[in-house]
């Protein structure tokens, strides 16, 4: 799926480690647009991931704390990273490698330049 969003999802696609970038509808979590790597499950994966960060997003509210602006998870094989902005999330999977302080700020920049 392309769209008007795709060079911004594809060059975060690009930083080192990041096997797949994802840009989500947070509510039912339907593919946006996505550039992903081979054998990645992207349908199945992003109605999780959009529901994971919908719930942290809830979650923060209700404690007071305000938005949720970046939700890092780690695995033993890698890192899953959510953002949200407008209804929508941006997902990166990244290998346990990855700079992930390098992906947390290409995502926020990434995230300031979404326009729907």
């Amino acid at each position: 799926m392309k769209t008007n969003l795709t060079p911004i999802i594809s060059a975060l696609t690009r930083q080192r480690g990041v096997r797949g970038s994802l840009l989500v509808d947070e509510m039912d979590g339907v593919i946006i647009d996505a550039t992903l790597h081979v054998g990645m499950k992207g349908p199945a994966f992003a109605a999780l991931a959009a529901s994971l960060y919908r719930k942290a997003r809830l979650s923060a509210d209700a404690a007071g704390l305000g938005g949720v602006t970046f939700l890092p998870l780690r695995a033993t094989e890698g890192h899953v990273c959510a953002g949200g902005k407008n209804e929508m999330v941006l997902v990166i999977v990244a290998d346990a490698r990855a700079n992930i302080g390098l992906i947390r700020m290409e995502m926020l920049k990434a995230l300031e330049r979404l326009v729907i």
